[in-house]
């Protein structure tokens, strides 16, 4: 019987069972931001422990950091100490710190990737919880709390319960319009939040094999929405593309070795799963949420559903959506004001999002009274973007361009939403007071969608702004 990525890695990261069952699991790779590494920091010195292999640690700030302030001392005392306290634990526990000041700055989950960092084979795991980010290159990656992080950094190692693995093959093609973040969306509807607790999910067939890496990274990002504890897509040929000459990918003759190692990971034809789940791409229309959780979607061109079309166990979080977001059952969701569309987060804030974007946006402007912000991933597709004149489109059509950071994802920095202030979002949580306001309300919908709702001033199908020739993904930089 062939094996699975899942346990293929699981199985060479593993030290011992141990007597709850669990597995102690050694991380290759661990990444760590400003907001859940102080207190684990601390606790190391409380110990009179150091970080057992710095090597493998990397940091970033990203959660709290400002993008509309590039000088310090920053405004917000807060996000200037946090910044601080990791520089400060960076230098003395010997672990490599992309600050602000290095030009390869960002949100964690698009720096490991770009930095080469994040390569297949691996186990990866970071105090954040989108750290399944990481799967899209054949990596197990998990998101940890402030006790594990510790845990990671004294010993290199982290406790975890073995998972059972689902299958989620996407076939055929999607049809114009649609998009990675619908993909997941509608697969997150289709499972459900908790659809995925106890398990790994492998995302395969046509639709997969033929996304870019960011693509990949998009729908493993929010993994975690559906409930999983990790996702992941194997590694091949454009895996490999992408990490060659990257600063921290294999060099020389070493190449070629990793690569053979890497390709040795993927699942195996024979490889048998827990559940296997089938979903035709052209089913998948493009798809925004309505409620407060990212599994209560509908294609832009259906209606809100009535609550006895629910199952009944859902229905009270529906009623509870409908009155927290002001919406009705059975009417449009298309058609909704808008008062803030954002471009940006660890979902959709990598070049091919903004090179996407501007592709439609190009021309248009945003609608009076919209407050409409792009924030890059990273500091490295900041660069890039403004030598590609992207930036340039944004302003121009009356985007504010930031820096990079997570923003206005989260709102643990200034970026947030204003009493009930309803936010067109690329972000990957819809929660009750996600955007930094407790009545603000957030609809996730992939970057093209963002931009056919700041340029109508509502929530409008893409398609019917910019015409039906709206591009069809699955082509790299899509």
């Amino acid at each position: 019987m062939g094996k699975t990525l899942f346990h293929k890695v699981w199985e060479d990261h593993t030290v011992r069972t141990l007597p709850n069952g669990q597995t102690q699991l050694f991380i290759g790779t661990h990444l760590i931001h400003e907001v859940t590494s102080p207190q684990a920091f601390g606790m190391l010195r409380e110990l009179g422990l150091k970080v057992k292999y710095p090597q493998r640690t990397f940091a970033t700030v990203d959660h709290i950091v400002p993008t509309n302030e590039m000088a310090e001392p920053y405004s917000d005392p807060l996000a200037q100490a946090m910044i601080q306290a990791l520089r400060d634990n960076t230098k003395e526990f010997g672990v490599t710190f992309f600050d602000t000041n290095t030009g390869k700055q960002g949100v964690v989950h698009i720096v490991g990737p770009e930095q080469g960092i994040t390569q297949p084979g691996t186990t990866i795991a970071c105090g954040d919880s989108h750290t399944a980010t990481h799967g899209a290159f054949g990596a197990i990656a998990f998101g940890i709390g402030t006790s594990q992080v510790r845990d990671v950094l004294a010993t290199q190692t982290m406790a975890l319960s073995p998972l059972k693995v689902r299958r989620i093959n996407v076939s055929g093609k999607l049809g114009p319009g649609v998009y990675a973040k619908d993909v997941i969306l509608h697969i997150i509807r289709l499972l459900g939040v908790g659809g995925g607790k106890g398990y790994a999910y492998e995302y395969g067939g046509e639709v997969f094999d033929n996304f870019s890496m960011e693509e990949r990274m998009t729908v493993c990002n929010m993994s975690i929405e559906g409930g999983a504890r990790c996702g992941y897509v194997n590694p091949d040929a454009k895996t490999f593309e992408y990490l060659k000459g990257r600063p921290y990918s294999p060099q020389g003759a070493d190449w070629d070795a990793a690569v053979e190692k890497w390709a040795s990971y993927a699942s195996d034809a024979d490889a048998e799963y827990d559940d296997v789940f089938n979903i035709d791409a052209a089913d998948i229309k493009p798809t925004v949420t309505w409620g407060i959780t990212p599994g209560q979607a509908v294609f832009i061109d259906e209606n809100l559903p009535l609550l006895d079309e629910l199952d009944s166990a859902d229905r009270a979080t529906a009623q509870e959506a409908y009155e927290y977001m002001s919406l009705n059952p059975g009417e449009p969701i298309r058609g909704t004001k808008i008062d803030v569309a954002f471009l940006g987060s660890c979902t959709n804030g990598r070049l091919s999002d903004f090179e996407e974007a501007a592709k439609y946006l190009k021309g248009h402007k945003v609608a009076p009274g919209v407050k409409a912000i792009v924030v890059p991933g990273s500091q490295v597709v900041a660069k890039i973007a403004e030598a590609k004149g992207l930036d340039k489109v944004f302003t121009e059509a009356g985007f504010e361009w930031r820096g990079a950071g997570c923003s206005m994802c989260l709102a643990m920095n200034p970026d947030k939403l204003q009493g009930n202030q309803l936010c067109a979002s690329s972000s990957n949580r819809n929660f009750k007071g996600r955007q930094g306001s407790p009545t603000g309300r957030t609809v996730l919908m992939s970057p093209v969608m963002v931009m056919a709702a700041a340029i109508k001033g509502e929530i409008s199908d893409a398609r019917e702004v910019f015409g039906v020739q709206v591009a069809t993904v699955g082509v790299e930089g899509a």
